[in-house]
């Protein structure tokens, strides 16, 4: 029976690249997806795009790349990836061009297009957003970007079509290690029960380091060996969607029942009615069974019916938030650190500085739980960090500007002062019919 092998080469946009160069190298791998595409990254992406047409992919693609190109090229390994963002074609581009330098010809490097879907949104105006239960139509700010969640089906295009290395934009993040398996084996895109195993491979896969222990780690309580040298996973897999979850086995980390039931249900609502654009999964069912060291066997998925509508996220220039931080030490800092807190409300009251929403934290006593109620133990150093969201770039700046005003202001011994202003590009959420989604692929040979 045939067995193919797909590693995990990134679990997000600024992940490590050692583990993905130590799996092409070392294991024995068919296929490698690196998974590098958050909501906001596209909304960011589309930004950079608009300021200059040539950009808009990762940051990181070529700093990858022009490691991972020349490595999997020789150990004959296919490289899948979202890091096109909002330009996989320039992506592609960039990647010819480091083959170019390699004296490598002969590959194929394919950009999957067709999920930006700003131009439809006009026929979407009187569809519900998620996040305000409004019309699209009310949305307050901007819009500058519309990604619609694709699935396998471009990718399974681009490898018939002979692809090395396939880029894409937004595609829901198990499709870019689902569509080896519907290409490999040769699955039908209506199997649902081999659809909802691959789904559940691709969601083991996708976040990287976590289902080989980095994210479950704690010290004394559940210990990972090595975790500086956190190995990223491999599935190998049967044309049945049989399959195992393990690691190479001189990376540090770990693959038990317990990494694995972490992974599998982290952003999943509902374990029975997982939808995706490709099949609506149920993991309900899943089983781990430890059958070696680092290697657990995974059983039980199936699949039902692809819904017939796609989520789009959609980019919109939202807001501005200025923030400014600064430390205290030493006895009665933290009396200290709430009456410089309570300065910078009343300056920012005093200067009328237009605010939409402020808060104050004292961090490593109530920043992570909000606590009111001052009954904090007594530390022996706070830093005040306030925050606010302003709809103005100068009405932020102003913000740090206060926190820094500190300094030689009182209260005694602040140190330490920093001071930005970020534009906040917010993502809202729709449904629009797979009907008007149709993936295209354009395939580039480096000659």
């Amino acid at each position: 029976m045939k067995t193919i092998r797909i590693g995990s080469g990134a679990g997000y946009a600024g992940d490590r690249l050692e583990p993905a160069l130590e799996l092409i190298e070392k294991g024995n791998i068919d296929y490698i997806s690196f998974e590098c595409l958050a909501e906001r990254t596209i909304a960011i992406a589309q930004m950079a795009k608009l300021k200059d047409p040539n950009k808009g992919y990762n940051d990181l693609l070529s700093y990858r790349m022009e490691q991972v190109i020349p490595l999997a090229w020789e150990r004959k390994v296919k490289v899948i990836t979202n890091m096109g963002a909002a330009n996989p074609e320039a992506a592609a581009e960039v990647c010819v061009e480091i083959a170019r330098k390699n004296g490598i010809s002969g590959l194929k490097i394919a950009a999957v297009l067709g999920d930006d879907v700003l131009a439809k949104l006009e026929q979407y105006q009187d569809t519900e957003v998620w996040e305000t239960r409004r019309p699209l139509r009310e949305l307050d700010g901007q819009v500058v970007s519309a990604n619609v969640y694709m699935g396998s089906q471009g990718i399974v295009e681009a490898l018939r079509q002979g692809a090395d290395i396939v880029i894409t934009g937004r595609v829901a993040d198990p499709a870019i290690f689902m569509a080896p398996l519907i290409y490999e084996f040769g699955w039908s895109m209506d199997d649902w029960d081999l659809l909802g195993k691959g789904t559940v491979i691709g969601h083991l896969l996708e976040c990287g380091g976590q289902v080989t222990g980095g994210y479950y780690g704690e010290p004394g309580k559940k210990d990972v060996p090595s975790p500086d040298r956190l190995g990223f996973p491999i599935v190998e897999v049967t044309e049945d969607g049989d399959f195992f979850v393990t690691k190479v086995a001189e990376a540090g980390g770990l693959v038990t029942p317990h990494t694995c039931t972490e992974q599998l249900i982290y952003e999943i609502h509902d374990p029975a009615n997982y939808l995706t654009p490709d099949v609506v999964a149920d993991f309900s069912k899943v089983t781990f069974t430890q059958e070696e060291q680092d290697k657990v066997r995974v059983a039980g998925a199936t699949g039902k019916p692809c819904p017939q509508t796609l989520k789009v996220s959609v980019g919109y220039k939202d807001c501005f938030i200025g923030d400014g931080e600064i430390s205290y030490g030493g006895p009665g800092c933290l009396e200290r650190a709430r009456l410089a807190g309570d300065i910078v409300l009343k300056r920012l009251e005093l200067r009328r500085i237009p605010i939409d929403e402020i808060k104050v934290d004292l961090i490593g006593v109530n920043a992570v739980y909000w606590k009111t109620d001052k009954s904090y133990s007594v530390p022996d150093e706070v830093r005040l960090r306030v925050s606010a969201r302003t709809r103005e770039r100068s009405a932020a700046a102003r913000i740090g500007e206060e926190v820094e005003t500190l300094y030689t202001n009182g209260p005694a011994g602040g140190c330490g002062a920093t001071k930005a202003v970020r534009e906040i590009v917010s993502v809202a959420s729709l449904l629009i019919d797979r009907d008007d989604v149709t993936p295209t692929v354009v395939l580039k040979e480096v000659e």
